[in-house]
């Protein structure tokens, strides 16, 4: 099979079609026949987590818009969007969306943040979540889960321009500072920075426990800060080097936050593998057309990629990241959302896909490959750590195979809660409709155009411009219609 000659979800055959196509990819996916709704559902199976109390397996991931106030409060999009996160019926919502902790470490310039000001603000956003969980399913929301993840973006800081890096690094990568611009003479942050980094943590989760959030997320991936300082193995000091000084950020956020709110319950989002970053394939590019992905070269050993084979960096080792779970479980941490790698340098394993976003590459495999990378990861740390609490990754792909999979995966004990992403603002009630037995309408699953991606990268917010009417009807759409014009 030639580039591009991936098969489209949806031209598969039924069941059968698709197991028959992933099995001939070398892929033993777990896959149901028939998806059971009703109490005895897998899916339907309540969940208790550190005293918390979950009502389902099907659960949504932080999904943000870019489209917040400039302050840092939330836009009429956001509240509509986390509104949506309760109508989808989900019992679990991981996040909502990323939320810095203070304004210079901001992704965007307008992505949520925490701060005095905005508190009132999240706080009814929150509120949102819950009257669109009564409006779907008539229930009062006592077995819903709510968290707020809380971010500090790192070298992907964009505070105040969204087309310029103000990148704040844990220490000078060989290969990310070359490719997002990072200058020679940028001083890493401080150990004192770091400090006064913790407080604000500490702050926003005092924050967001009186905002009514059951639990925050400590954010752990997509090359973010914090889980920037996971590959800082060449940083001197009691924040790099060994695995216990790179975790020293995470022990301290939860010191503080156990001293500062008691009883606000914590998680962490973590990406448990990295990879090399990945550029379209220069000989195989034309204008207007991207190439395949293809790693950038590396000197090896290559150490930078946490969860990665020093060795051969694009094999995964999964060492580092369970030594990392058994101290997430000697802080008494049993909630943890795994994904993989970053959107910014490989949005390939981040999130298959058939269609890559402006800033991507065509995928360099098929986009079921990537799907089975997120099951397996997560299914081999579930069998290393059965008492911990899994969510997992990676399903929006499936598309119209989700249920089935989803199911299996349940109930073979892969995963404990399953999460979708870019699926839920497509089509929101997908989750409900699947645990009340109605049949799905395919014409509204995510086929992956990543145009909720591309949209942010060139300064227009997100959402699901092709599904979604909402957005269809904004001047942004005719934005996005002209970036995809010239791409």
């Amino acid at each position: 099979m030639k580039f591009g000659d991936y098969p489209k979800a949806g031209s598969l055959d039924g069941v059968t079609g698709f197991r028959n196509y992933v099995n001939s990819l070398g892929l033993d996916m777990p896959c149901d026949d028939i998806v059971a709704h009703g109490p005895q559902s897998p899916l339907a199976q309540p969940l208790e987590v550190d005293g918390m109390k979950i009502g389902h397996r099907l659960a949504v991931h932080p999904m943000e818009g870019w489209d917040c106030e400039r302050d840092g409060r939330p836009s009429d999009n956001a509240r509509r969007r986390w509104r949506r996160f309760g109508l989808s019926g989900a019992k679990m919502i991981w996040g909502g969306e990323a939320c810095a902790v203070r304004l210079d470490g901001r992704a965007n310039p307008k992505q949520l943040v925490m701060t005095a000001e905005s508190q009132s603000d999240i706080a009814k956003m929150r509120e949102g979540v819950i009257e669109g969980h009564k409006e779907a399913t008539g229930e009062d929301g006592d077995d819903v889960i709510i968290g707020l993840q809380l971010t500090h973006s790192g070298r992907f800081c964009k505070p105040n321009d969204n087309t310029k890096f103000e990148s704040i690094i844990a220490y000078h990568h060989p290969l990310l500072d070359k490719k997002f611009g990072v200058p020679a003479d940028r001083q890493p942050i401080t150990d004192d920075e770091i400090k006064r980094l913790v407080e604000d943590f500490v702050v926003a989760a005092k924050r967001a426990q009186a905002c009514g959030f059951q639990f925050v997320d400590i954010k752990h991936c997509h090359g973010y800060l914090a889980h920037e300082f996971l590959s800082a193995v060449d940083r001197p000091g009691p924040y790099g080097g060994s695995l216990e000084n790179r975790t020293r950020f995470l022990r301290e956020v939860v010191e503080g936050i156990r001293a500062e709110a008691p009883g606000l319950k914590m998680g962490v989002r973590l990406s448990a593998i990295d990879s090399l970053p990945f550029k379209p394939d220069p000989a195989l590019s034309q204008p207007g057309k991207l190439g395949p992905g293809i790693p950038e070269d590396a000197k090896l050993p290559y150490r930078y990629a946490f969860g990665g084979n020093p060795d051969n960096p694009l094999e995964y080792d999964l060492t580092e990241p369970k030594a990392f779970l058994e101290i997430l479980r000697g802080l008494g941490i049993h909630l943890v959302n795994i994904t993989l790698a970053s959107p910014y340098y490989n949005p390939h394993i981040i999130r298959p896909a058939l269609y890559p976003p402006s800033d991507g590459y065509h995928p360099p495999e098929d986009p079921f490959i990537g799907v089975m990378r997120h099951l397996e990861v997560v299914r081999d740390l579930k069998k290393a750590f059965p008492d911990m609490c899994f969510m997992g990754s990676g399903y929006t792909y499936l598309q119209e195979f989700f249920p089935n999979v989803a199911q299996a995966v349940v109930r073979q004990g892969w995963v404990d809660l399953v999460g979708i992403g870019r699926l839920v603002l497509a089509y929101p009630d997908v989750l409900h409709e699947i645990l009340k037995g109605t049949q799905p309408n395919k014409k509204r699953y995510c086929r992956t155009f990543s145009d909720c991606t591309t949209a942010p990268r060139n300064g227009i917010v997100s959402g699901c411009y092709p599904l979604d009417a909402h957005y269809k009807k904004t001047p942004e759409f005719k934005q996005l219609t002209a970036v995809k014009k010239a791409m």
